[in-house]
């Protein structure tokens, strides 16, 4: 649900999965047929999660963090791991680049730049997102929504990012 003023996007869990589930929809009615998922976590983890097993494709894992302070809502500098986790050796082929959004595309961009010149291995890439804000200076080659307003989004796991271990149990105390 958007608000009036277009600043703030909340999105219950229902709408989250339908909004994956009709991004694998576009990628399959591309025709393109690729080898392997890279998500980006964490934003990329739970689509990647979904489209790797509505796809039967093997799920690559890179971590990448700018979004740490005040519980995930400002930007910081972007970290990019080194290594990729994959389940088959090395990552090869034709690749699909799995994350949450495109918000500036700083994050997308570099993780694609850095794909193209440190992994010779991967021959064809694409990327795919569930919302791209119109502020973002890439457009993924897959997209479920675009965003004109450029709000801020309330994914509905956003909760965890300020609970902690104490608060759980207290919630879960009888």
């Amino acid at each position: 649900m958007l608000t009036e003023d277009g600043k703030h996007l909340y999105v219950s869990y229902d709408e989250y999965h339908n909004l994956i589930e009709k991004l694998a929809i576009k990628i399959h009615q591309s025709g393109w047929d690729f080898d392997t998922i890279l998500c980006l976590a964490r934003g990329g983890l739970r689509p990647g999660d979904i489209l790797s097993r509505v796809f039967d494709k093997p799920l690559a894992i890179m971590s990448t963090s700018s979004y740490r302070s005040d519980a995930g809502t400002v930007q910081g500098n972007l970290d990019i791991a080194r290594f990729i986790t994959t389940p088959k050796g090395e990552i090869a082929g034709r690749v699909l680049l799995v994350d949450d959004l495109a918000d500036s595309g700083h994050t997308l961009n570099a993780v694609i730049h850095q794909l193209k010149h440190d992994y010779a291995p991967i021959t064809e890439l694409r990327s795919a997102v569930i919302w791209t804000k119109a502020l973002s200076k890439i457009s993924p080659d897959y997209s479920v929504e675009f965003l004109p307003t450029n709000p801020w989004i309330h994914q509905p796991f956003e909760s965890y990012d300020a609970m902690r271990p104490e608060q759980l149990i207290q919630k879960w105390s009888v």
